[in-house]
């Protein structure tokens, strides 16, 4: 299982902008590796990693990606943007079996979702996922297809009320379970690749036990 030390940004808020968040993200020098393969027949691997932070108010990622094709078609809030070039975030605050899967396309289109498992996993509401603040390099205006080597960014600030199971509170001092996915399942070469190792014989983010730690200091 591995484990990742999360640094808090000082004097940020839900008012910094995002363009300053994430310069702040690319100084930090520590970036997690979404590299491991853990499926027979899906061997292309996307080069990709995530920077993550936290601040008072809001939990801070920056996904850095280069892959081989790229496509950004979803545009509606609960769409299903694994289907695009998708990087993914599942989480879970608490001992108590809940986690939050939160999904974001090359532009930024978000599907979220809470449960215990892939059969109870339901949507949260889009004015909820609203109030994830998102910025990609890729832009926002859909993006058929293309192949050809090709690098973006995706800078992400969730506020804890997203997490609307769990009383969150102040982040300093605890433990969240999470892993980091990229995939792409309907890319002209589907490919799922993860942070923490997932021992399942088919591609399945939904579980929880191969959860890796991040420790909020």
């Amino acid at each position: 299982m591995k484990i990742t030390d999360v640094r808090k940004l000082e004097k940020v808020s839900g008012k910094t902008a995002l363009e300053d968040i994430s310069a702040m993200l690319d100084s930090l020098g520590t970036r997690l590796p979404v590299s491991t393969l853990n499926w027979k027949g899906y061997d292309y691997r996307p080069e990709v990693s995530v920077a993550i932070a936290y601040g008072d108010e809001e939990i801070y990622l920056k996904y850095y990606v280069r892959e081989e094709y790229f496509k950004a078609e979803m545009t509606e809030t609960n769409q299903m943007v694994c289907e695009d070039s998708c990087v993914e975030f599942f989480v879970s605050p608490a001992d108590d079996g809940i986690y939050y899967n939160l999904e974001f396309n090359g532009i930024g289109t978000c599907l979220a979702g809470s449960g215990t498992g892939r059969a109870d996993s339901t949507r949260i509401s889009p004015d909820l996922v609203s109030k994830i603040r998102r910025l990609s390099s890729a832009g926002s205006t859909p993006v058929p297809e293309r192949k050809g080597e090709y690098s973006w960014t995706l800078t992400a600030a969730i506020p804890p009320e997203v997490f609307f199971r769990h009383k969150v509170g102040d982040l300093r001092g605890k433990a969240f379970r999470a892993n980091f996915y990229k995939c792409g399942d309907k890319l002209s070469v589907p490919h799922y690749v993860t942070w923490n190792p997932v021992g399942t014989p088919e591609p399945d983010y939904h579980r929880p036990e191969f959860f890796g730690v991040l420790k909020f200091i």
